[in-house]
């Protein structure tokens, strides 16, 4: 999920560059919900991952 987020970040930062708005607003837009998603499944793996049974 994060290689998704850095990867159409690079688009939209290219896009950018070369004049092309729309497709880099919307890569960008893709990028930042990829990245969310990332975190969020990211805090529960660290929350719920390696739980030890204390008995």
């Amino acid at each position: 999920m994060l290689r998704w987020s850095i990867t159409l970040f690079i688009i939209a930062l290219i896009a950018a560059v070369l004049g092309f708005g729309g497709i880099a607003g919307a890569a960008a837009g893709i990028a930042e919900i990829c990245f969310y998603i990332f975190l969020v499944l990211f805090v529960l793996s660290l929350l719920f991952g390696r739980r030890k049974n204390p008995t």
